[in-house]
């Protein structure tokens, strides 16, 4: 498989749509596995949480046996009926639309996110080729947005980071940098501390100013592999950008009276967002607001 990806990149560099449409393809069906991730990996989590207590607490049930559950294991289910999905309902984007956002058994409307995060990496990808041409780094910034999307998502719904996609993220910009496709190594590593300690800073003083947590240890972790992908220089853009939007987004939906004032607002989507704008248009973002 990877020869015959070597063997076809000669042939999509002479043909510039022709690597913005593979990437986006590939998108597609990395937004149908997004959405397995999306949904799965906080569960697991729970069950991880769940099993650990009960370890603590001697309560372990060994008399049922526990199904195994992971991203691969059980096939996708209708959430309403829990029939089996087949292959063909399960195509990106256009199986939602054949069926008319419905389940083909029970006819339960399914949400529309689905095809949305679909389509989301589809463009993420489409982006990352014109950006960086028929290149390996269309490929890693391709994955880069891939990953950032799936933590965006999984934020908004839980307002947690896993370690799981966080640490791997980082230790995969060290390795994308490794051969300079970014920015050079020292500049990753020291962007990956300081991502790390420059929250780590701002969680701790806040909680000695007001006894309270600002921020979840998870946001130190992501913009850690933020600085490790994107160097140390991009963590300033970075922060004020996540920050400005968060504040402006937060306002809002308590105006619009969408968000609770005393529910906190996930941190990570803003983080994930201007992180991969700094990707995209880093540099003259950098120039623009630089001395």
């Amino acid at each position: 498989m990877l020869c015959a990806v070597l063997d076809l990149w000669p042939v999509l560099a002479d043909y510039p749509l022709g690597y913005p449409a593979g990437l986006g393809v590939l998108g597609l069906l990395v937004g149908s596995f997004l959405n397995v991730v999306i949904h799965r990996l906080p569960l697991m989590m729970e069950r991880d949480w769940q099993r650990d207590c009960a370890d603590l607490t001697g309560h372990v049930e060994t008399d049922s046996p526990v199904a195994a559950f992971n991203l691969m294991v059980p096939r996708s289910r209708c959430p309403h009926c829990q029939q089996p999905i087949a292959a063909w309902d399960n195509l990106p984007v256009l199986s939602w639309l054949l069926l008319a956002g419905r389940c083909r058994h029970c006819r339960a409307s399914i949400s529309v996110r689905y095809p949305l995060v679909e389509l989301s990496a589809a463009v993420l990808g489409v982006v990352a080729a014109w950006h960086f041409g028929a290149t390996p780094s269309a490929l890693w910034g391709a994955g880069f947005s891939w990953a950032l999307l799936a933590l965006a998502v999984i934020d908004l719904d839980t307002q947690l980071l896993p370690d799981d996609l966080t640490l791997p993220l980082l230790w995969a910009g060290l390795v994308a940098n490794l051969f300079g496709y970014f920015v050079d190594l020292p500049t990753a590593v020291v962007g990956a501390m300081a991502g790390y300690l420059s929250l780590w800073v701002v969680y701790w003083g806040f909680k000695f100013a007001t006894g309270k947590e600002g921020m979840g240890y998870g946001d130190f972790k992501l913009l850690a592999a933020l600085g490790a992908w994107l160097g140390w220089q991009a963590l300033p853009t970075i922060i004020v950008g996540a920050a400005l939007v968060g504040a402006v987004v937060g306002l809002a939906l308590i105006g619009l009276r969408r968000h609770e004032r005393s529910k906190p607002l996930p941190f990570g989507p803003f983080l994930a967002a201007a992180g991969w704008i700094n990707l995209i248009w880093g540099g003259p973002l950098r120039q623009l607001i630089g001395p």
